[in-house]
């Protein structure tokens, strides 16, 4: 019997498996700390992703990176001026 594949339209890469939580981790830390959102800002960005239409499977449709990459930039902005 074939499973059907749900997509989850409200989940980020850390919500995902492991596997995508250690990828998540090593590129977010590849970031140098100037160029970083402080950690209060990038969970007020994540929080409106999670709440947009456009966020499918931790990619943002409208412009198709991963959401938690854009939003960690501290001079990233949203492609639909959300933040």
């Amino acid at each position: 019997m074939e499973t059907e594949r749900r997509i989850c339209k409200a989940c980020l890469l850390r919500d995902l498996a492991e596997k995508d939580q250690k990828e998540l981790k090593k590129y977010l830390s590849r970031i140098k700390e100037q160029d970083r959102a402080d950690e209060r800002e990038y969970e007020r960005r994540l929080q409106i992703c999670r709440k947009c239409d456009l966020l499918s499977e931790a990619t943002c449709l409208a412009c198709g990176c991963y959401a938690e990459f854009r939003a960690y930039g501290r001079y990233a902005r949203c492609p639909k001026k959300k933040w």
